[in-house]
């Protein structure tokens, strides 16, 4: 080997051998000067359950929960214009429904709100907006009592149940609390055939939803009922009482932050003057923006009003 191609030999190595720490240095500069933990796919809590989670986008953490009977997949188009807008969207499956497991038991907001902290940690979500549907603003509120808020920035209640559905001292005019165990015996006598007319007729009311922008197709119900039966029984009986029988007066009091609430006129499950209106009375620092004629499913019906309404509080 002449000394020339020995030279080549050495240079050519010395490049090979430099390239992956180049390449390493190369990533390190597009990822900025910290990388944010990332969450997606699915996170183990303490009592070893997973939860299905997705975090997509870069930003501000906004953190979305959902409503039974569904899954995260309910926000998915809302997400994907949040996200357009600058945001990082986390959105997981709460415990027993959708993609995550189904443990015995810990179906009751005290929990849910723990397994949103764990959520928060395992994400490193910082300066926080969390925003609920329907049954997923209970775990939000009751975050915010039972973790001081730690890490929230603002929070949107979106068709909530807070702050309670059921009859009892705090709420004088509300739903007999008798009622929520029919759903269970709904549920437990024909899960299939009680989704169906349980989505068509009261969460989407479809015969009203029909004079809305987005008027809910069959589709979207087979694809609801779908997502319903994705959850464990147990978990879907458990939570019922929790959705409906729970008092989130006492919660109220720790709502410090900004809070933006979304409430159609014409909902059945959760009745505007029950929740959204009793929200916005007992939180300091809340908006209520109510949506004329429409109905529980708002995030399908009004998903472009949802949307803007949303980008207009976060940038507030």
């Amino acid at each position: 080997m002449t000394q020339a191609t020995k030279r080549r030999f050495f240079h050519l190595t010395a490049a090979l051998a430099a390239a992956p720490v180049l390449a390493t240095s190369l990533a390190a500069r597009a990822a900025g000067p910290a990388a944010t933990p990332r969450a997606s796919g699915t996170i183990r809590l303490k009592d070893g359950t997973e939860l299905f989670i997705k975090d997509w986008g870069r930003g501000r953490p906004v953190v979305l929960t959902h409503a039974w009977p569904l899954s995260s997949d309910c926000w998915d188009q809302i997400a994907i214009g949040l996200v357009d807008a600058g945001y990082r969207v986390i959105a997981y499956d709460r415990r027993g429904f959708g993609r995550s497991s189904q443990p015995d038991g810990g179906y009751t907001y005290d929990q849910f709100a723990d397994d949103l902290a764990e959520v928060l940690q395992a994400s490193g979500a910082r300066d926080a907006a969390l925003i609920g549907f329907s049954m997923g603003g209970g775990e939000i509120v009751r975050y915010m009592s039972r973790h001081r808020g730690r890490h929230v920035k603002q929070v949107g209640l979106v068709a909530t149940v807070v702050p309670g559905l059921a009859k009892g001292p705090n709420n004088p005019h509300g739903v007999d609390p008798a009622f929520f165990d029919t759903l269970k015996d709904g549920l437990r006598k024909d899960r299939l055939g009680f989704f169906s007319g349980l989505l068509r007729d009261v969460f989407y009311d479809v015969q009203t939803s029909a004079k809305s922008t987005v008027p809910v197709s069959q589709a979207v119900v087979d694809w609801s009922v779908q997502m319903g039966m994705q959850a464990g029984l147990r978990a879907l009986i458990g939570s019922v009482d929790a959705f409906g029988k729970e008092d989130f007066v006492p919660d109220l009091a720790a709502m410090n932050v900004p809070t933006l609430i979304l409430h159609g006129d014409a909902d059945k499950p959760t009745p505007l003057e029950l929740t959204g209106r009793r929200a916005a009375k007992g939180i300091r620092h809340a908006k209520l923006i109510e949506y004329a004629g429409t109905t529980h499913g708002l995030l399908v019906t009004d998903r472009e009003r949802v949307t803007r309404d949303l980008l207009a509080f976060l940038a507030s």
